[in-house]
């Protein structure tokens, strides 16, 4: 009887450790991924996925704020450079006039206004202007070591000579939609040609192209094929 007993009792503990093999196989399979099958992550993991790419978004869209605002930074500085580089020529010339600073997409923007004898900064046809924003060019370039495209204007004439041309670009735009023949102007700098192709643009029927070779390179209007 107690032989019985005794085989009874080892069947009895190899039954449950077979049990408790197969329980640790079931949960190893549960867990071990399948070739060609995923596990599914938890939703907690998803969330923190999702939360990380969010913070990347929004750490993209802060480098771009900041990019930008470095950028305009950079051409305030221009602008202030320019400005006392300006009014020291003022003092040594003896003329009188307000420097005003102002940046406009990728450009710094310098203007010098109020005083009677700007004129002779100007010179025919800007020439004189066209020169000081060189120099003030190289100025700025000096003391901050990149090369500047600072734009500068003295007693309006460039602001003047703007609405002039992009007046010009309207009219001889209409001219030649009215007559469907070409136009070709006089010769202009890329400055006062993209004012006029700006101008052109806005009138539907004709479209302007630049030809010939600088310092006559002229805009042409001409009608649409």
């Amino acid at each position: 009887m107690t032989e019985t007993a005794t085989q009874s009792d080892r069947e009895t503990e190899q039954v449950n450790e077979s049990a408790a093999v197969d329980a640790a196989a079931v949960d190893a399979a549960a867990t071990t991924e399948e070739p060609g099958q995923s596990v599914a992550p938890a939703e907690s993991d998803v969330e923190d996925v999702v939360a990380e790419t969010d913070d990347s978004d929004d750490a993209d869209d802060d480098a771009d704020d900041a990019d930008e605002g470095d950028e305009e930074d950079r051409l305030v500085e221009e602008g202030e450079i320019a400005g006392d580089y300006l009014e020291q020529l003022l003092d040594v010339l003896d003329f009188d006039g307000d420097i005003d600073l102002d940046v406009d997409g990728d450009r710094a923007i310098v203007s010098i206004d109020g005083g009677d004898d700007l004129a002779k900064l100007v010179g025919r046809k800007g020439e004189v202007l066209d020169a000081l924003q060189e120099l003030t060019r190289l100025a700025v370039q000096q003391a901050t070591g990149d090369r500047s495209r600072l734009m500068l204007d003295i007693a309006r004439w460039r602001a003047d000579r703007r609405d002039r041309l992009a007046r010009l670009g309207r009219e001889v735009a209409e001219r030649v939609l009215a007559s469907g023949d070409r136009e070709a102007l006089d010769p202009m700098t890329p400055f006062e040609r993209k004012i006029v192709h700006d101008a052109v643009a806005d009138v539907e029927g004709v479209v302007s192209e630049s030809e010939g070779a600088e310092p006559k390179r002229r805009v042409v209007v001409l009608p649409t094929a």
